[in-house]
């Protein structure tokens, strides 16, 4: 069906801004150009697969939250709550577009260490000052609220249940290609396979077609990918694709309420998934970057360490039946997990949406957003989004985000 949504050869011989990449993060720049009216130019997105069957974002768990330890991440998820919560009024409530709500069940970190412990507490006075609602818990608490936990190792709990949970990344991906599509931004099926460099510009791309498309500006919103279509521009970005592997369970006997999404010491986390249904993830110790179409599973992952966690963690889940499992990438910055975000230093035009970590889905209405702004405007209008600059790549300082799952 999303095949059908896209043109196979360009309409025009060039273009004021050409994304490169139609996922989550093409579309929602697409979207926020055309929803602006101080824009009025062209736009073009070409996507390798429309199908997007090996998309990061289609292999997202899409949650949301705002127990981060980087101030600006935190800001960055609030706008991205009220968005998603305010969706079909920010899609011009469009009869079509349904509403959406956040399923707040929170995201409960354990800590099992005094320094880990010390990390949570430092979060939350980072969240609180930002006006999240984190909350953190002794191991007492914890029981009391969630009988189910084994908590006999654990120091302390952090939880936030305002605008934390799971989200429907989904619908908001599909409106946004759709109303991009309808307001003029053109889809396009292919692949770039160069680009043409002249002085400080990117004066165009080449697809695998052989089409050369010119462009005004240029957005790398590759994904996993964003490393190769960077170098193609003579660019290097510290981001590569990380397997990260995802298995639904039904339990023999259901919990009596909602699992929040619990990241365990360990780095495994679970989290409610249906009424009666639950979602693990996690990775193994040995992490690689791997080929971008390499998506095999790990089945002794699941029986040798992700499944003994669970049933550890919550002795209720001893008895559990896996029902679905992938495995998807994360677009890993390597340097410091946190986005490669505007424009490049000297190849002025080529603009990078690069390198989320895991935390994209829930980051692109505000990265979409923002991209847009430097796109029409040369500046950040509204969150001020430059500390994710390439800049800080150059010169080897990190912008840390502690809070990676």
């Amino acid at each position: 069906m999303a095949s059908a949504q896209f043109n196979t050869t360009p309409s025009r011989k060039t273009y004021d801004v050409v994304i490169i990449g139609g996922a989550i993060y093409g579309s929602a720049v697409a979207w926020f150009l055309s929803d602006n009216p101080d824009f009025d130019g062209s736009i073009l997105v070409i996507e390798r697969d429309p199908s997007y069957e090996n998309s990061a974002t289609a292999h997202t768990n899409s949650c949301i939250r705002q127990q981060f330890s980087n101030p600006l991440n935190v800001q960055i998820s609030q706008f991205g709550a009220e968005f998603i919560k305010g969706f079909k009024g920010a899609m011009g409530n469009d009869p079509r577009v349904p509403e959406l709500s956040i399923q707040s069940y929170g995201y409960m970190y354990l800590a099992d260490t005094d320094e880990f412990a010390d990390q949570l507490r430092t979060a939350q006075k980072v969240q609180l000052d930002q006006g999240a609602a984190t909350q953190l818990m002794t191991p007492e608490q914890i029981k009391a609220a969630y009988p189910f936990y084994n908590v006999d190792d654990i120091k302390l709990g952090s939880i936030n249940l305002v605008d934390e949970g799971y989200w429907d990344g989904g619908t908001v991906f599909e409106w946004w290609r759709r109303s991009a599509r309808e307001r003029g931004a053109e889809f396009l099926a292919g692949e770039v396979v160069s680009m043409s460099v002249s002085g400080s510009r990117v004066q165009s791309v080449t697809l695998a077609s052989g089409d050369v498309i010119g462009c005004g500006k240029i957005v790398n919103a590759t994904g996993p990918r964003g490393a190769k279509t960077a170098k193609m521009a003579g660019i290097d970005i510290p981001v590569e694709p990380r397997k990260r592997f995802t298995w639904i369970f039904t339990a023999e006997q259901p919990l009596d309420r909602d699992l929040p999404l619990t990241i365990d010491p360990s780095g495994v986390h679970f989290r409610q998934d249906g009424p009666t249904t639950y979602l693990a993830g996690g990775h193994s110790d040995y992490d690689p970057a791997v080929d971008f179409d390499d998506f095999t599973m790990d089945h002794a992952l699941w029986q040798d360490h992700i499944w003994p966690v669970i049933a550890t963690r919550i002795p209720q889940f001893e008895s559990i039946k896996v029902t679905a499992e992938w495995a998807g990438h994360y677009d890993t910055n390597t340097m410091d997990h946190n986005a490669i975000l505007g424009p490049h230093p000297e190849v002025e035009n080529f603009f990078f949406l690069n390198g989320f970590s895991g935390h994209g889905l829930q980051q692109s209405p505000a990265m979409g957003r923002g991209t847009s702004e430097m796109l029409i405007y040369g500046e950040y209008r509204t969150l001020d989004l430059s500390p994710f600059g390439y800049e800080r790549i150059a010169a080897g300082q990190k912008f840390v985000e502690d809070a990676v799952i």
